[in-house]
């Protein structure tokens, strides 16, 4: 029985083992399970490797995205680009990083996109960004990044954000848990009433089905597209990384 699993805390409200259950009962995949590790430090990766010797391949959720890198034997090109990893393939003990998240959220994007989605807005700064920014880059769409505590060169604060802003970034994407159930009555800080029908608002939350930001958008005639495509999309992609590498 082959064994794959969910790293990360808290992993209450997890999309990947109710998905990978049903996949492994739809396509009659009999000899794979799946189960949550919920930890609140990294660090017990290795006891959980150590501990299920069936273990093929692991997913990586927030927090650790970023920190889990450390505790790798390898790295795929993208995942080092990137500098963040959602997928682990566990083989002869050995732990192979890859990022599936920004295969997911490209894939999910390319049909939406108008000729002038060229420049984005990158809301939030944390490993699922990395993966947001790596797949602009590759479809050559211009970002800035939109942070509570802007570091970077290419980092703004919310209040940055204004009406001409809003006007030339006509992408905006939400890599934020702002929004999220159980919190759905909040949504990133930004000025909605600049919206409008040439818009496109992607918003990484899956549940809520329509975010509060996704609402605003809307209301504005904006396009929206939430997170659950690309859940699903990054998952397939982790399922070819454990079974075709």
């Amino acid at each position: 029985m082959r064994l794959f699993g969910l790293i990360g805390y808290p992993l209450s409200h997890s999309f990947s083992k109710t998905y990978f259950i049903e996949k492994f009962s739809r396509e009659c995949i009999g000899d794979a399970a799946y189960e949550n590790f919920e930890i609140e430090k990294i660090a017990l990766l290795g006891k959980i490797v150590a501990d299920h010797p069936c273990l093929s391949g692991l997913n990586v959720t927030i927090p650790f995205k970023e920190a889990v890198i450390r505790y790798l034997d390898e790295l795929s090109d993208d995942a080092r680009e990137i500098g963040a990893v959602n997928t682990i393939k566990v083989s002869s003990g050995k732990l192979k990083g890859f990022n599936t998240d920004y295969i997911g959220f490209m894939r999910s994007l390319i049909p939406l996109l108008k000729p002038w989605h060229k420049k984005a807005l990158i809301l939030g700064t944390g490993g699922s960004s990395l993966a947001v920014k790596y797949a602009l880059e590759k479809l050559g769409i211009e970002f800035l990044l939109v942070s509570r505590n802007p570091l970077e060169e290419n980092e703004i604060g919310y209040p940055g954000i204004t009406k001409d802003l809003i006007e030339e970034y006509t992408l905006i994407i939400n890599t934020t848990p702002v929004g999220m159930f159980p919190d759905v009555s909040k949504a990133p800080d930004i000025p909605y009433q600049f919206l409008n029908a040439g818009h496109l608002l992607f918003d990484l939350i899956y549940n809520p089905e329509e975010t509060l930001f996704l609402k605003q958008g809307k209301e504005r005639g904006a396009a929206i597209k939430n997170g659950y495509e690309m859940l699903v999309l990054q998952a397939e992609e982790s399922w070819r990384v454990w079974s075709e590498f």
